[in-house]
């Protein structure tokens, strides 16, 4: 953490907090319905013949399956100090085992950090979200790290 980022004022006893923010039990057509919407092309994800015969016994979700139920996500306000704009940054998806149909995720999200960056127009502060999935087993299955930033407007 730089000189720069003490200076950002917001709630600092969120971060690394885990607040629970849901639990989806998952179902076959979820899963087919997910990837034909997504464009996947791979068997593997939508035809029960050929789940079966792989080596994980049925279909499973496609990578990017636990983005759905991010979206949307209430998070706790840290009380952000900073800007008049506030933007999404990006995403990064980490599938980590795959998600089978019966399985039930439990969904964790923490403020992973936040810092501040000076870019063409001007300072932003930057917050990272992580959003943990584990199955019914306790087993990650996937991390979804979000980040949000947050700038003044531009001088007209």
């Amino acid at each position: 953490m730089t000189t720069e980022d003490t200076e950002i004022k917001f709630d600092r006893s969120l971060l690394g907090v885990e607040n629970d923010i849901g639990q989806y039990p998952v179902t076959k057509e979820m899963i087919v319905k997910f990837a034909r919407s997504t464009g996947e092309q791979n068997p593997l994800y939508y035809d029960e013949d050929v789940g079966s015969q792989s080596g994980y016994g049925s279909i499973i979700a496609p990578p990017t399956f636990c983005n759905m139920f991010v979206s949307g996500v209430t998070r706790p306000d840290i009380k952000l100090e900073f800007g008049e704009v506030s933007l999404f940054a990006g995403q990064a998806i980490e599938a980590v085992s795959p998600v089978r149909p019966g399985d039930t995720l439990f969904a964790k999200t923490k403020l992973k950090e936040v810092y501040a960056k000076t870019g063409r127009s001007g300072r932003m502060v930057f917050q990272v979200w992580e959003t943990s999935f584990a199955n019914q087993d306790g087993d990650t299955v996937a991390l979804v790290q979000e980040s949000f930033v947050k700038r003044n407007r531009r001088p007209r």
